[in-house]
């Protein structure tokens, strides 16, 4: 049995996100709660999601992150050395570039090691949060499968990602 934990970004994700509606209608899979959404520390984030895989076999555990999820999930698997069976890193913040600039307190620099367990990036053309190139190399650097699914904005609920049938799709191959 695979256990899907969903790491969502910043500001949380609300009712007509992809992720809300993963958690809805993927099994086994809930949502990892943060203490501050809006302008959280990577410390209470990490401890979070570090709770949320310790009570699980983390060889059964799939993360899925969105936006700062996913660089939140770069820094957990550099922190905690657990290996888990996977992770889909959806629409990477480059949260070191000048158009970030929301109170997120240690998320960078963005680690660029590679990550020890199977993951995949899937990023947008047309990202204001991440430039394609940007997404690329993070992939690059975090040893991923790079998937760009085109002209899909930021990939939330605002570029008309709620029901995702091709997100459920790319998560089946974790």
């Amino acid at each position: 049995m695979t256990n899907y934990l969903i790491i969502p970004g910043l500001g949380n994700s609300g009712p007509a996100h992809w992720q809300t509606w993963f958690e809805k209608t993927v099994p086994n899979c809930k949502r990892i709660e943060q203490k501050e959404w809006d302008a959280p520390a990577l410390s209470d984030w990490l401890t979070a999601i570090d709770h949320a895989v310790s009570a699980l076999d983390p060889s059964s555990v799939v993360l899925i992150g969105h936006s700062l999820g996913c660089s939140t999930i770069a820094h957990w698997a550099k922190y905690s050395g657990k290996i888990i069976k996977g992770a889909m890193l959806v629409a990477p913040s480059d949260i070191e570039a000048p158009v970030y600039t929301f109170p997120a307190t240690g998320f960078t620099p963005i680690p660029l090691e590679k990550i020890p367990f199977k993951t995949i990036v899937v990023a947008s053309n047309n990202d204001v949060w991440v430039s394609a190139e940007r997404a690329r190399y993070f992939a690059d650097c975090w040893g991923s499968e790079f998937i760009n699914i085109g002209d899909a904005g930021h990939i939330n609920a605002d570029a008309g990602f709620g029901p995702w049938e091709e997100g459920i799709s790319i998560l089946k191959k974790l």
